[in-house]
């Protein structure tokens, strides 16, 4: 039976794989949420490699508000960009294959059409650089490993753009949406199946890789895909608006080319 540690295991990937576990019998997951194991802190990401033998470790935990990442970059650079490094330490020094979750944001939105795994990295904002100098960790630390860089998560599970929409439309609160920024929409139990399938097939041609659900959408026309999908579309007061302050810049066209 392989033997697999998924870090952050209470956020939407993490719980999609959790979801799924019932699945895969020849798999032992051990889940560590962000409680569990501090991936941040190194002396006890050591303790947990010590105390167990792992053929794989999916590394789910991150520090993923885009918004505070502008005000606390500390915060967000020490758990992707340091607590990346404490997981890929002990992964090469134990033999554990490295999946290792990452984002779109590491590109600046310029291109105007999908990116390749090729593609120069130029991220804008504070969450995508974290997120990069995570992925040039790992890289510099590992031979065996897999960066999947993901887009737009959603799921039944956390916070996320679909249930935000869902529970204002079935509050009948009227919605104002951004088109400014494309992107792929990502449901995390198919990106939870991708990295699951990376391990039960075996594949040994590591490196990066980008998986998606490979549709196309402002988050204005998610948002309409949504209240369609929940027959509130004609129930639903929806304006499309082109400025959307934030306080971090987003990439306007961050569409990954995806494996799937």
């Amino acid at each position: 039976m392989l033997s697999v540690l998924v870090t952050g295991a209470s956020g939407q990937l993490g719980r999609s794989i959790q979801k799924l576990q019932g699945d895969y019998p020849d798999i032992g997951f051990h889940f560590k949420n962000s409680i569990d194991l501090d991936i941040s802190n190194e002396n006890a990401v050591a303790e947990v490699f010590a105390n167990n033998k792992f053929d794989y470790c999916i590394n789910c935990a991150a520090y993923t508000n885009v918004e505070m990442a502008e005000k606390e970059p500390q915060k967000a650079f020490l758990v992707n960009s340091h607590g990346a490094a404490n997981i890929a330490r002990e992964c090469e020094a134990n033999g554990t294959i490295l999946i290792h979750i990452s984002t779109d944001y590491v590109f600046d939105g310029e291109k105007g059409e999908p990116y390749t795994i090729l593609d120069k990295t130029n991220p804008i904002n504070v969450y995508g650089a974290s997120k990069l100098e995570g992925e040039v960790n790992v890289s510099a630390l590992m031979k065996r490993l897999f960066i999947v860089r993901t887009s737009w998560l959603y799921s039944e599970f956390g916070k996320n753009f679909y249930k935000t929409i869902l529970a204002k439309a079935q509050n009948g609160e009227p919605l104002s949406i951004t088109n400014a920024q494309t992107g792929c929409p990502t449901h995390a139990e198919n990106l939870a199946k991708y990295i699951l399938s990376l391990i039960t097939s075996g594949n040994t041609h590591y490196g990066l890789k980008h998986f998606t659900d490979g549709v196309e959408h402002t988050w204005y026309s998610f948002a309409i895909e949504i209240l369609k999908k929940n027959s509130l579309f004609e129930k639903t007061e929806i304006q499309k608006v082109k400025n959307y302050r934030t306080f971090a810049r987003r990439p306007v066209y961050s569409v990954l080319e995806s494996e799937r």
